[in-house]
């Protein structure tokens, strides 16, 4: 069988890689500290699983329009409206996971030998979706300004052109944890407009914020005809096995993406939808409290880092930090799951080679555990 150049030159996921190999040694008995896994630890609340199942109840089982349940269109934009940016419903794409949402845009923009710019360290699946289309790719290195983008503003700018067609940015980031300042944003505004270059303005860990302000592109002016806004609610409302997702974009890119929703997944399921609505309407302290949690976690691994020797560049948002190992971060990690039986995913996945990407989504005592295998078994020295 014949598989295509575009499939062949993409790499499997290098988180996913991880997990399975954790969970291998897991299955021969082996007791491994997970800290490669990206998604909250903590229970989807109980109003918004109470919501789905009432959903199921009435019979919210059947299709649901492709763009999403008008309802659930209506309360996102009234969200984004009031955060100051220019969506109504009609700009509002809900699909099946933010996953979703990213390779649907990235395939309505960019065609074969389209420049993509992506700001390394970038979560692997940008570049992934991108080579997928027939981007050309060109990387942006954050590494030496602490994964700040503000300070790198002078290389994003010698990366760019009238020949770009599409640039991705992640604030709150995956993988490094960083917040890009309002200084930073105004920057990538500038050089959007002045390039008239398309930007995704990935906001999934909007709410998971330590520190710093959180600047939404499409508020800036000049941005809301070229900015698409991609968020959802597996990282704020714990609710990744949902897979509940959505974008919100100028009517014509949802109009050109919505023919690929609408020949492949279809839609979200809809009694996730109704569930969706209610983590928007409903309380926000389980989020809250979440928050709360991962901060005290990241405080306690950046005092139990240094008690080693070990400078961590400090996350201000999402619950991943950026631990500095050898420059082989791939047979570091490997070595560390394989003799320490900690997991973690090698920084060049990323696009950041020398770092080795912690998520402290896991309760205080594993990860404590975490850093006492690291440490005795040699890889902290």
């Amino acid at each position: 069988m014949n598989y295509t150049d575009r499939v062949t030159r993409v790499e499997p996921s290098a988180t996913l890689a991880v997990s399975s190999l954790a969970a291998e040694l897991t299955a021969e008995g082996v007791d491994v500290v997970d800290l490669s896994v990206g998604e909250p630890d903590f229970e989807t609340p109980e109003h918004i699983k109470a919501a789905g199942r009432d959903a199921i109840t009435r019979g919210e089982t059947h299709y649901s329009p492709s763009k999403g349940i008008p309802e659930l269109r209506e309360a996102i934009a009234e969200d984004l409206a009031a955060q100051g940016m220019p969506y109504g419903p009609e700009n509002v794409m809900v699909t099946p996971g933010a996953k979703q949402a990213l390779f649907e845009v990235v395939h309505t923009v960019v065609e074969d030998g389209d420049e993509v710019v992506l700001l390394d360290p970038a979560w692997v699946s940008y570049a992934a979706m991108a080579e997928i289309a027939g981007a050309d790719l060109t990387r942006v290195d954050l590494r030496e300004t602490d994964f700040q983008l503000e300070p790198a503003l002078d290389a994003l700018e010698a990366a760019v052109s009238s020949d770009t067609e599409l640039l991705i940015v992640n604030s709150p980031n995956n993988p490094s944890g960083a917040v890009y300042s309002r200084a930073a944003m105004e920057g990538v505004r500038d050089l959007a407009v002045k390039y008239d270059i398309t930007v995704i303005a990935d906001e999934i860990y909007e709410q998971i914020r330590y520190a710093g302000e959180h600047v939404s592109l499409a508020t800036l002016d000049g941005m809301g005809e070229r900015t698409v806004t991609v968020n959802g609610f597996s990282k704020a409302y714990a609710m990744t096995g949902w897979r509940l997702g959505y974008f919100a974009a100028p009517e014509g890119l949802i109009e050109q993406a919505g023919k690929i929703q609408s020949h492949s997944v279809s839609s979200a399921a809809t009694f996730v939808q109704h569930a969706g609505l209610q983590a928007l309407e409903g309380p926000s302290e389980p989020t809250a409290e979440m928050v709360e949690a991962f901060e005290d976690r990241r405080d306690m691994l950046i005092e139990a880092f240094a008690e080693h020797g070990i400078d961590v560049p400090t996350p201000e948002g999402a619950f991943y930090m950026m631990l500095p190992v050898d420059d082989d971060d791939e047979a570091w990690c490997t070595a560390a799951l394989e003799e320490a039986h900690v997991a973690t995913v090698p920084g060049s996945a990323f696009g950041a080679p020398g770092y080795a990407r912690l998520s402290y989504a896991a309760d205080e005592t594993r990860l404590r555990d975490g850093v006492d295998r690291l440490a005795e078994a040699g890889f902290l020295d």
